[in-house]
């Protein structure tokens, strides 16, 4: 039996089941096993991708926000091939996703892979994220995206060289050429991070982008792949309080908020990492709340992960988890995640790593 066949008999016999349409899979699967044998590939209908996409959230091992996959918009964008219409696909993205802070979980979806060719790729790894430039041994702003702020350089980028400039958008069209533009900042909204007692915290002047959206993911319906399938929900605030701006190989603000604090940080033993960490990830939610953005701190995270596993249970599915990526990077043991065990079994339609354009 044709291997692709076989993976797009297993998707459309469940997707059709979960949407109550049962009766459509006999008809369904004769028209995909035609086209297969005619062009060697099959196209999902819009309810199909939709659906796939949504099973897709549903299965992602590492992703703690589950509850939420079938509220997830999609929008199908595959038949855009253009510079034009790709970049302002993209822009309407962040537009509708961000939506004035009220943030809507959105994917779009573009092209699928044909013979190992993708007709649109994005190289950003998210389609909001800062710059990072290594200068004289120091970096400024985020080290995470030197080697490709470094690209966007290269390719006629112009920056100001601070803290949190915003990067471009770059894609990559069948003519292999990087083409870059500009976010348009009016559509970017961004959190000044400050803390509602410490007031000597807010001097460090640090703040986050809104929406976080992944763009550098494979998405796998049914054996289709969708190499540009870029798709967010909203933040947990340890991704931000507890990583983003505390890791040492990102911002590495904890040091700085400790000395803010007028904590003692001559020994470990004084748990001053602990402290600022608590105080950083408080000014991050305050900030986000008080600006009418949506985030989640970990611990509601974790209980509405619960009610997820109940949902899916009384379904009759199993859960899938990566626990390393499930347990939150700030007191992990207080949540109920963190006592259980999950299969980290690969389900599909799911999202998978692909080869990267820059490294």
């Amino acid at each position: 039996m044709n291997a692709l066949y076989k993976k797009a008999e297993d998707f459309i016999c469940r997707c059709y089941e979960e949407l109550n349409k049962p009766q459509a899979i006999r008809e369904r699967l004769a028209e995909i096993k035609l086209e297969i044998d005619r062009k060697g590939t099959y196209k999902h209908t819009f309810e199909e991708l939709e659906h796939g996409a949504k099973m897709a959230w549903r299965n992602a091992n590492k992703c703690i926000g589950r509850l939420f996959w079938d509220t997830l918009t999609v929008k199908d964008e595959r038949a855009l091939l253009n510079e034009k219409e790709v970049f302002q696909a993209l822009e309407n993205h962040i537009r509708y996703a961000t939506n004035e802070g009220r943030i809507r979980p959105t994917m779009t979806i573009f092209a699928p892979r044909k013979k190992e060719e993708s007709p649109v790729r994005i190289v950003n790894h998210q389609l909001i994220r800062y710059a990072g430039y290594e200068r004289e041994g120091k970096v400024i702003g985020d080290p995470a995206s030197i080697a490709f702020t470094n690209l966007c350089l290269s390719l006629g980028w112009h920056s100001k060289e601070t803290q949190f400039d915003l990067l471009p958008l770059v894609i990559k069209l069948n003519s292999g050429k990087l083409i870059w533009r500009s976010l348009n900042e009016a559509d970017i909204l961004e959190v000044a991070i400050k803390h509602p007692e410490i007031s000597k915290i807010n001097d460090l002047h640090m703040k986050w982008y809104a929406v976080p959206i992944i763009s550098d993911m494979l998405l796998e319906i049914g054996g289709i792949e969708y190499p540009t399938a870029p798709f967010n929900g909203w933040y947990m605030g340890t991704e931000i309080g507890a990583r983003n701006l505390a890791d040492e190989g990102r911002y590495h603000f904890l040091p700085a908020v400790a000395d803010k604090m007028g904590l003692d940080t001559s020994k470990a033993s004084s748990l001053w990492k602990d402290q600022a960490l608590v105080e950083l990830n408080r000014a991050v939610l305050d900030s986000f709340h008080k600006k009418e953005v949506s985030i989640v701190d970990h611990h509601t995270a974790a209980e509405q992960f619960k009610t997820f596993e109940k949902k899916e249970q009384a379904a009759g599915r199993s859960v899938t988890g990566t626990w390393s990526w499930l347990i939150p990077p700030m007191s992990p043991a207080t949540t109920n995640i963190f006592h259980k065990e999950y299969n980290d079994q690969t389900v599909s339609p799911n999202f998978h790593y692909q080869h990267q354009l820059v490294e």
